[in-house]
């Protein structure tokens, strides 16, 4: 028989604190851990009231986190950033804020080191397969695609 921890609701709430102090979270994600830890639905907005009013959760806090981490380590273009950010249910309101956390010159610099460096490395001969590869490349780490193809008329 497999033996599933059962959890008092403090020994939840101490343990979704430490969870949402080692790393922003959004709500999604702390719901989906405590349903995991069996927590019935009203302890489970127990606790989630509790994080938020001692604002171990905040969502904004979150969703700007989230964009500049993502686009800082991982480069991705700012419709990547939304898309994911739309799957954890932040709302339209703090997907901007998000959004607002990424300067415009760091953003078009990024793009043009990041079209550079892939460009390198693709070693195609024919001119229109290489512009589909990086085009390809950029356009899934969620870059816009007008930006993607002026950039592509500029390097090949």
């Amino acid at each position: 028989m497999l033996h599933t921890k059962s959890y008092t609701l403090s020994e939840a709430t101490k343990k979704m604190e430490h969870y949402c102090a080692y790393q922003e979270r959004c709500h999604v994600e702390v719901v989906e851990k405590l349903k995991a830890m069996r927590m019935i639905p009203e302890a489970i907005d127990q606790i989630v009231t509790h994080l938020i009013r001692e604002n171990y959760l905040n969502e904004e806090r979150f969703a700007r986190s989230f964009a500049r981490g993502k686009f800082k380590i991982k480069k991705w273009g700012k419709q990547r950033i939304v898309r994911e950010l739309k799957q954890r249910q932040i709302s339209v309101f703090n997907v901007k804020s998000a959004l607002a956390e990424i300067p415009d010159e760091d953003y078009h610099d990024t793009l043009d080191e990041l079209a550079k460096k892939r460009l390198d490395q693709i070693k195609e001969p024919n001119i229109q397969k290489r512009k589909k590869k990086l085009a390809d490349y950029l356009l899934y780490r969620g870059w816009e695609s007008h930006l993607v193809y002026e950039k592509l008329q500029e390097l090949i």
